[in-house]
């Protein structure tokens, strides 16, 4: 097993109780990682470490940040290998996946450290004689970061990367279901200098999870907050920060439609959707979990779509031989399967797939599915994909909106201005025309709508998320006043 350790203020320790947990490989249930199980003293400790640091990054200038950030940026792609390792043993990821993670990751650190010269204000007219306005953006204070276990990598380092870049410290607090792999990502960044309790580690057990985040957003230096992973915990998350009024954001499940409309080039929207429904296993926030397709081209794309998706071989991510490694748990497969179970009994159809060995599943495609089925509803977070039949714009614009979600859609077809059009009127923070419903750049805006959460990662939108925007007025001293 791996030992990992919790980092607070540049210092690995252990839990103050002393306590640990495991986690456990999903295909062979062997140990592989034990970690620290973080006590409500160990959060304190990990908030009053980023609090201390914060006086000095956060007046830091912003070419030193930058250098700071680089380097992080080096030293985590150097340890490729050991995240490689870490993401098949503790989730069952592919290496084509956590290389992937490495990658995006990577250039996420370098984004932020180009932003680091971008935090600005504005000057402002007045109306007071003599009276120049202003506005600056500052750094919140310590950001608390909370990041999923499905893409690792990526959204550890988006979760940090740019707070840092605006001059805020940070704590991360990691997936029980990977603590190896998100303290990587800190002990990358503490490697390469960026310097005493600006970034900071903590794991726990599971069932310590609503204590520690509960403490850290309560802590006083804790001034935003922001969470990756399911709706139900990002509602707790929201309920409690907002008793303590502070800001949070929200990035959360999803049941991303892909539209594909009569005209559509069906080859190109079978690859796209191949792509956007079973990368890492459909374990993506952004996963194709719908394909909306009008009834002229059904037959068409779904003959051709369970065609590719039988020819997907699932393995051991360890033998490195096929394209779909082992799901999180045992529990994704017995949700995938009761998804599936609920819609065949109600009418549906098993174009592909619908087996599974342990936590290997098969890419799975279930055809004629309605609004009466599970399947239709409930995010699947697995290799299962729905295909709804509509006929015409208006009934696969209502289809495609007919679900609490919207953090990403797709919409295949040939006229690019309908389909820009279109793209207007579905419900999703995000929209891809003629693209899978799986695509995210460092410097683009990224987050979601109804219950998929709020506020924006990424560019611009993640510098207001994570500063104070004040006004500054400099006014004549000779005023006069009316009393």
């Amino acid at each position: 097993m791996y030992q990992t350790s919790l980092l607070i203020g540049n210092h690995r320790r252990m839990a103050s109780s002393g306590t640990t947990f495991e986690r456990h490989n999903p295909l062979s249930r062997l140990p592989v990682t034990v970690a620290p199980a973080a006590t409500a003293d160990d959060a304190k400790a990990a908030a009053d470490a980023a609090a201390a640091a914060f006086a000095d990054w956060s007046t830091l200038g912003p070419n030193e940040r930058r250098m700071r950030l680089l380097a992080s940026a080096d030293r985590l792609q150097t340890k490729a290998n050991d995240f490689v390792a870490a993401m098949a043993e503790e989730i069952g990821a592919t290496e084509g996946w956590a290389r992937f993670n490495v990658h995006l990751a990577t250039n996420m650190l370098r984004e932020a450290a180009a932003l680091t010269t971008q935090v600005g204000g504005e000057t402002l007219p007045s109306d007071k004689p003599g009276t120049l306005a202003l506005t600056i953006r500052q750094p919140a204070g310590v950001v608390l970061g909370i990041a999923p276990w499905n893409a690792p990598i990526i959204l550890g380092v988006r979760a940090i990367a740019t707070p840092l870049a605006c001059g805020n410290t940070v704590i991360l607090k990691g997936s029980e279901l990977c603590p190896r792999t998100h303290g990587l990502i800190v002990e990358a960044m503490i490697e390469a200098g960026l310097g005493d309790g600006i970034v900071n580690y903590l794991s726990n057990a599971p069932k310590d999870a609503a204590e520690i985040v509960n403490t850290l957003i309560a802590h006083p230096a804790v001034r935003r907050i922001n969470f990756t992973g399911s709706t139900r915990v990002g509602r707790l998350i929201a309920e409690q920060a907002a008793s303590h009024l502070k800001p949070v954001l929200l990035e959360l499940g999803g049941k991303a439609p892909q539209v594909v409309l009569d005209d559509a080039d069906v080859d190109h929207a079978v690859k796209a959707a191949i792509f956007g429904a079973f990368m890492n296993q459909g374990q993506i926030c952004m996963s194709t979990e719908r394909i909306v397709v009008d009834t002229a081209v059904a037959d068409a794309f779904v003959q051709r779509f369970a065609e590719r998706a039988r020819t997907l071989k699932v393995g051991d991510p360890a033998d490195g031989s096929a394209p779909l490694g082992s799901v999180v748990d045992e529990s994704t497969v017995e949700r995938c399967m009761a998804l599936i179970a609920d819609a065949t009994a109600k009418g549906a159809v098993v174009k592909a797939g619908g087996t599974a060995q342990g936590t290997l599943m098969t890419a799975t495609v279930v055809d004629h599915v309605t609004a009466d089925m599970r399947l239709y509803h409930e995010e699947s977070f697995g290799p299962v994909v729905a295909i709804v039949r509509g006929t015409g714009i208006e009934e696969l614009i209502a289809l495609a909106n007919d679900t609490p979600y919207g953090l990403t859609s797709a919409i295949f077809s040939r006229d690019v201005t309908k389909a820009l059009q279109i793209a207007q009127r579905l419900e999703s923070g995000i929209c891809h025309i003629n693209g899978p419903t799986v695509h995210d750049e460092a410097h683009i805006p990224f987050g979601g709508v109804k219950a998929s959460g709020y506020g924006r990662f990424g560019g611009q939108a993640g510098i207001a998320e994570f500063t104070e925007l004040r006004q500054i007025t400099i006014e004549p001293g000779d005023q006069s006043y009316p009393f």
